[in-house]
């Protein structure tokens, strides 16, 4: 029988680089003019993977959430793992928004991904949901090189990566 060769599909971000593009946003923050005497905030929440933003108005808001995209595109990590919610008023005349991070692949988009193989119609290669994480084996290396190449052409709404490759 022949070997069987295999890779994982997951999704994920680096924390210690959220952590780092978060610091270096306060920075800027800090010494912006157009956030001189406004009530302009960061909190990072790393065990629930939360990004609180807190400023005055919409406006600051929106340069806020720009200074930090900017420095999370800058330190490499994916904007598609970003779940952005609705900006919605707090107290003391100051609106917040939340960010989660996509920290693993949800039921949907393993769902999605393993049809999204299935429906290439390759001979030979088997996709299996466990856990978090899509197991994707073959005999072939060349048909799981191919998938993975079929995989970075579409879009889950997640960043892919692939690992594990045996």
């Amino acid at each position: 029988m022949a070997q069987l060769n295999s890779f994982d599909i997951t999704t994920g971000v680096d924390l210690q680089e959220v952590d780092n593009a978060i610091n270096q946003a306060q920075k800027e923050i800090a010494q912006r003019y157009d956030f001189k005497g406004s009530k302009v905030a960061i909190d990072f929440q790393r065990g629930e993977g939360k990004i609180t933003l807190t400023a005055d108005d919409d406006f600051r808001m929106r340069a806020l959430f720009d200074v930090l995209q900017g420095k999370l595109i800058k330190r490499g990590v994916p904007v598609k793992n970003l779940d952005i919610g609705e900006i919605k008023p707090a107290g003391g005349d100051t609106v917040r928004r939340e960010v989660a991070l996509k920290m693993s692949l949800d039921g949907d988009t393993a769902k999605k991904v393993v049809a999204a193989i299935k429906d290439a119609k390759m001979k030979k290669v088997q996709a299996a949901i466990q856990g978090d994480q899509v197991r994707v084996s073959s005999a072939s290396r060349d048909e799981l090189q191919a998938v993975m190449q079929l995989l970075r052409t579409k879009d889950f709404g997640v960043e892919l990566k692939f690992g594990n490759y045996r």
